[in-house]
């Protein structure tokens, strides 16, 4: 039977997410670890998503940086 992922909804299951994909970094594609390790990422990366927005640099830092 497939076993059943649930999103991650608080930052206890985040961490504890973070640290059994950490364990399972090098499991090899196409085997059950390695499906489960796809499914965690992808859920971390929902999660960061949401509560971790990535806000584009203010447009006179990036000039600023880029003649630095």
């Amino acid at each position: 039977m497939p076993e059943i992922f649930c999103p991650i909804h608080n930052d206890t299951i985040y961490r504890e997410t973070l640290t059994e994909i950490e364990g399972l970094f090098d499991a090899t594609p196409g085997t059950p670890e390695g499906d489960r390790l796809e499914v965690l990422v992808t859920l971390v990366e929902a999660y960061e998503r949401k509560h971790f927005p990535v806000q584009p640099p203010d447009p006179m830092d990036a000039v600023k940086h880029r003649a630095a």
